[in-house]
C-alpha cells in the first residue's frame, strides 16, 4: 500500500464516515482481503478497471497498488473528499464519477480492456448484473463481491437447490467460478450474511438465442419450482409436452434439472414456433 495514505480507520474516523444503511453500505477495511479481491481480478495493470461503490475507497487503493487505472462509481457524495485524497496519493490513475451506477452505461468508460472489480452493495448487486449482462462483451471479466445466497445462485449447478433463473443467464453468458468467502466481521458494520467473491468472464461465443426469449422459458419454468415442464411451460405453448419432446426433453422433468443448453433449446424452439405461425 501507498505510504503516503493513512489508515482507512482513521480516515473514515476523521470525516465522520458511517456507513449509509439506505445505501447498501458494508465498509471493507481489511486490506489482506481488498488486495485478495484486486488479484482475483487477474492482470488490472491494462486498459481500465471500473470501481462501483467505492465508499472509502479500500479496494481502490489495493487496485491502485497492483497498478490499475481505476474509474470509480460512487452515489455517496460524502466520499467525494476520501476518494480525492486516494486521487491525489496516484495522480491520473483515479478517475471518479459522481453518480448512480444503474444509470451508467459502464461498457463506455475508459479504455479496453475493460474490466469491473466492487463489493457491490447488497440492496442492488443483482440489479446491477442484469444490466451490465446486455453489454457484457465490453468487459474482459467481473470480479464481484455479492451476499452468498446470489453468489450460489450466480453459479450453482443444474439440480441443485440454489440454481435457477439468475443462474442460467449468468452461466449462458459467462464463465462463472466462485472464488472465497468473506466473513460479516471483515465488514464496518458487519452485515448480518456471509460475502461470497464470484469472476465472471463472457463467453466470446454464447449458444445463439434471444435473451427475452430465454428469460421468459425461465420465468415459466421456475415459477413453481415443483411443477413439471409439461404444466409450467403451458403460460407459453399450449402443447408443452410435445415442445419439451422436440427437444429430447423429460416433460415430467422440472425445471431445476435442465441445462443451460436445454433451456437455449426450448427458447429457440418457441421463436422458430411464432416464425412459423
Amino acid at each position: 500500500m501507498n505510504d503516503i495514505l493513512p489508515p482507512l480507520r482513521d480516515v473514515i474516523a476523521r470525516h465522520g464516515l458511517m456507513a449509509d444503511k439506505s445505501l447498501g453500505q458494508h465498509f471493507l477495511l481489511d486490506l489482506n482481503l481488498t488486495e485478495r479481491i484486486a488479484r482475483a481480478a487477474g492482470d488490472v495493470s491494462k486498459g481500465t478497471t471500473i470501481e462501483v461503490g467505492p465508499g472509502p475507497g479500500g479496494l481502490t487503493r489495493a487496485l491502485l497498488a497492483a497498478g490499475a487505472q481505476v474509474t470509480a462509481i460512487e452515489k455517496d457524495k460524502r466520499c467525494r473528499e476520501i476518494l480525492a485524497e486516494i486521487a491525489a496519493a496516484y495522480p491520473g490513475r483515479l478517475d471518479i464519477i459522481e453518480g448512480d451506477a444503474l444509470a451508467i452505461d459502464a461498457s463506455s468508460i475508459g479504455a479496453s480492456p475493460r474490466r469491473i472489480v466492487a463489493n457491490l452493495p447488497y440492496n442492488v448487486g443483482t440489479e446491477l448484473l442484469l444490466r451490465w449482462f446486455a453489454y457484457v462483451n465490453a468487459f474482459e471479466s467481473l470480479t464481484l463481491m455479492f451476499q452468498s445466497e446470489v453468489a450460489q445462485r450466480i453459479t450453482a449447478p443444474a439440480d441443485t437447490g440454489a440454481y435457477g433463473r439468475l443462474s442460467i443467464i449468468s452461466q449462458w453468458l459467462c464463465e462463472t467460478e466462485l472464488l472465497f468467502h468473506i466473513n460479516p466481521r471483515a465488514f464496518t458494520p458487519p452485515p448480518q450474511v456471509q460475502s461470497t467473491v464470484v469472476r465472471l468472464v463472457p463467453r466470446a461465443n454464447p449458444l445463439p438465442a434471444r435473451r427475452e426469449t430465454l428469460e421468459r422459458v425461465t420465468a415459466a419454468a421456475f415459477g413453481q419450482r415443483r411443477k413439471m415442464l409439461r404444466q409450467s411451460l403451458k403460460v407459453l405453448a399450449m402443447d408443452a409436452e410435445g415442445l419439451c419432446r422436440a427437444n429430447g426433453i423429460d416433460p415430467t422433468a422440472r425445471g431445476e434439472t435442465l441445462s443451460v443448453e436445454q433451456f437455449v433449446a426450448l427458447a429457440n424452439s418457441l421463436d422458430a414456433m411464432k416464425v412459423v405461425g
